[in-house]
């Protein structure tokens, strides 16, 4: 006799954490949607009508994201002539409909037609020709890593810190647009795995840092030092997430050619480091 999705959901209250926590991964794996393996090589619903209502299905489930035309938000960039993690349509539709583990990126349930009408229209996307982008990049790059202090907290390359998301290729996943309301305002979008938490532990102690990880039974974060700290939750008295980020604004810490030449940089980077 089989175990069921059911039998584990009542036997929860009696495991240990550790039985549990091991049960639960395996009837995820065992319950999960099979991936769909034999799909064409190209999109069959690319004519101008599958695309005019893939925009719509895009405009009510995908925008909230990566913005109205695709160009970035809180969401990857997608109005680029290549996307890294789909250059092929098969993968574009795989990643639509199951989504992209330990990201944000959710999966559909569409049906088959509109998932490859939605892939067509994402793929229409990359065809518009980019927003200009005035400014210095060569310039951006020394106020990147001297006035503005971005290497404080984020990576580029093999240089920089680990607090903020790494910026390798940021101008291939983030429109200009964006990184510019970024910069001005952090605080208007913060990852989720970017948030500031504050942990008590139950013997009074205080740590405050960057959330990395958090499951059910843990957390994991990193403090202003670089410190890595995991707790067991059972250990801890609160746990407060804060809805704001370290990054500082900088509107008033840059002048307008400084903020255009950042932004010209951090467009142009495309990760070839």
């Amino acid at each position: 006799m089989g175990i069921g999705i059911s039998d584990i959901i009542r036997a929860g209250p009696f495991l240990t954490k550790e039985v549990d926590s091991m049960m639960w991964w395996a009837a995820l794996l065992l319950f999960q949607p099979t991936p769909v393996l034999d799909l064409p090589a190209k999109n069959p619903y690319t004519t101008a009508a599958d695309i005019a209502y893939g925009k719509q299905l895009f405009q009510g489930r995908c925008a909230g994201c990566h913005g109205p035309e695709g160009n970035g938000g809180k969401g990857a960039n997608l109005a680029v002539p290549m996307l890294g993690r789909a250059a092929q349509d098969p993968a574009l539709y795989r990643i639509i409909r199951y989504g992209i583990p330990d990201t944000e990126m959710p999966g559909s349930l569409m049906d088959p037609r509109e998932l490859w009408q939605t892939a067509a229209f994402v793929r229409s996307l990359g065809a518009l020709p980019a927003t200009p982008v005035s400014g210095n990049a060569a310039n951006g790059e020394r106020v990147l890593r001297g006035k503005a202090g971005c290497l404080q907290c984020h990576a580029l390359g093999n240089d920089g810190g680990r607090m903020g998301p790494a910026l390798n290729g940021i101008g291939a996943r983030r429109s200009a647009a964006h990184l510019r309301a970024k910069i001005l305002d952090p605080a208007s979008d913060v990852p989720e795995t970017f948030r500031t938490v504050q942990l008590t532990t139950r013997d009074g102690k205080v740590v405050r840092g960057i959330r990395l990880n958090e499951d059910s039974w843990s957390i994991q974060v990193r403090d202003a030092g670089d410190r890595f700290h995991s707790f067991w939750k059972e250990d801890l008295a609160k746990i407060a997430s804060e809805r704001r980020t370290t990054m500082p604004p900088y509107k008033d810490r840059l002048n307008e050619q400084e903020l255009d030449d950042l932004v010209a940089f951090l467009a142009a980077e495309r990760g070839a480091r």
